[in-house]
């Protein structure tokens, strides 16, 4: 499962040509496939951690409190909410992109950093929302009453108390929903008609058609993608490990 990245690695430090004839280690390494890389997608990097950073503000914030809305607080209609929330996640990607691109070409949202944070939140929201919910009905109703008998209200509490501790669950929820925003080709695909906003994984695939001989700087764009994700996962292992699976226990 690892030789492919350890073989983009390896293609991405190969002189410009034909990576097929690289060698099976990079005795001799040609950083320039970083430089070419750097300097014709750099800015599609940026327009992806903007988005992505955008897509989880946006997730966490609408999440945060409906999941915690769906945990302790007395809703009707509680199981219908979240049967919604699970089909929404059921829903093919291409059938929300067509109708969005028909809604953002009459709001003016096409291009914009505003319309992919709105798509990309999609998917977002309704996976945080599960995993946040879970983790906060394991929150022990008697801390969440000691702060409403000290006089705090309902919003004091979950910004004071409940958040605080589903920290775990924040993270593993934020870590997600950048995965998933990061590694977004449908919603960049259909709703970016310019290069003004150009995600990376339309970079990647508009970077093959026009340099396919240049796999050293294809290949490094693809190590420079991967990087983010790779690190955040590194950093947030123990926090993701937690939040996963503290939601399950009881």
């Amino acid at each position: 499962m690892l030789f492919p990245v350890y073989w983009m690695v390896n293609a991405s430090l190969q002189p410009a040509g034909n990576t097929l004839q690289g060698g099976w280690f990079p005795f001799h390494p040609d950083f320039s496939g970083y430089a070419t890389a750097l300097r014709d997608q750099g800015r599609n990097l940026v327009t992806s951690l903007l988005v992505a950073l955008g897509s989880v503000a946006l997730s966490l914030g609408l999440a945060a409190p409906a999941a915690y809305a769906l945990a302790h607080l007395p809703i009707r209609g509680t199981s219908f909410v979240l049967f919604g929330v699970l089909i929404t996640q059921m829903v093919p990607g291409i059938v929300v992109a067509n109708a969005l691109y028909s809604a953002y070409n009459d709001l003016g949202l096409l291009n914009s950093y505003v319309g992919l944070i709105l798509a990309d939140s999609t998917a977002g929201v309704p996976f945080a929302i599960i995993i946040l919910r879970s983790f906060m009905q394991g929150i022990p109703r008697e801390i969440i009453e000691a702060a409403r008998m000290d006089g705090a209200g309902r919003l004091r509490t979950f910004r004071s108390v409940v958040l605080p501790v589903s920290a775990n669950s924040l993270i593993t929820a934020a870590l997600f929903t950048f995965l998933f925003t990061w590694s977004d080709f449908l919603f960049a695909l259909t709703l970016t008609t310019t290069e003004n906003v150009q995600p990376i994984t339309l970079g990647i695939y508009e970077y093959i058609g026009a340099h396919t001989n240049q796999w050293n700087a294809i290949m490094a764009t693809a190590v420079l993608a991967s990087a983010p994700a790779a690190v955040l996962l590194v950093v947030a292992q123990r926090h993701v490990a937690a939040g996963a699976t503290s939601g399950a226990i009881k």
